[in-house]
């Protein structure tokens, strides 16, 4: 059946952004809103807007003009912590610190914005065998961790504080095909976990954009388009 737009989530409302010292574009003005229910996957050459796009999107980089809107309210400065506790980015490249996987698991609890929830360990080890890792993986050392392995880390750690939007920035880009396929069904799980979830996919593989979404859009020299549903 067709998707029928029902709550927005996110929406970029004439976003723009450029290049801080040679002030080329890099995101042209763009219109984009992802609703709850949405699997959205974008694609595009190298260097054409897609991660750009997905940072403004996450408030990482400040928008040269327009702005972004939270469930059709723009965001505020003071909000922001907020809004990036709903709406989690995903990078190619996690960030791990030192210690076991539980340490890191448990890093985000520390955090002001997460004082009101706490760590449970059984939850997390449920999201890493949704993976397909046993449940020792919490207890193995950040270092030891392939590049695989650290980004289903870095999933967890994000999944296990129940955002509403994932933001997913190439996450299996240099991954081999196993782990690509454990993180795709990480994401499945906590998608169809919730009814007003929503992710946006950047991938530069055509068939796992089919794979991971329902929505299909284009990204070339800092134009979203091709917007299907």
């Amino acid at each position: 059946m067709p998707f029928t737009p029902s709550i927005e989530l996110v929406a970029a409302h004439g976003v723009v952004r450029r290049d801080a010292l040679r002030g080329a574009v890099l995101l042209h003005p763009t219109e984009f809103v992802l609703y709850a229910g949405q699997r959205a996957a974008i694609t595009g050459p190298s260097g054409s807007g897609k991660s750009v796009f997905l940072r403004a999107l996450a408030l990482l980089d400040a928008c040269d003009a327009g702005y972004v809107a939270w469930r059709g309210e723009r965001i505020a400065r003071a909000g922001i912590p907020a809004y990036r506790r709903r709406v989690a980015y995903i990078a190619q490249r996690p960030t791990m610190l030192d210690g076991t996987v539980e340490d890191n698991l448990r890093y985000p609890f520390t955090l002001k914005t997460y004082r009101d929830t706490h760590f449970d360990r059984d939850a997390a080890t449920r999201l890493a065998q949704a993976a397909g890792r046993g449940a020792d993986f919490l207890d193995k050392l950040a270092s030891d961790l392939s590049g695989g392995e650290a980004q289903i880390a870095a999933l967890v750690r994000v999944l296990q504080l129940a955002p509403d939007v994932l933001l997913l920035d190439e996450p299996t880009a240099s991954l081999d095909p196993a782990s690509a396929r454990s993180i795709e069904a990480l994401v499945g799980a906590w998608f169809d976990a919730g009814p007003e979830r929503a992710c946006i996919w950047v991938s530069h593989d055509a068939e796992q954009a089919r794979r991971v979404a329902t929505r299909h859009l284009t990204m070339d020299a800092g134009v979203l388009g091709g917007d299907t549903r």
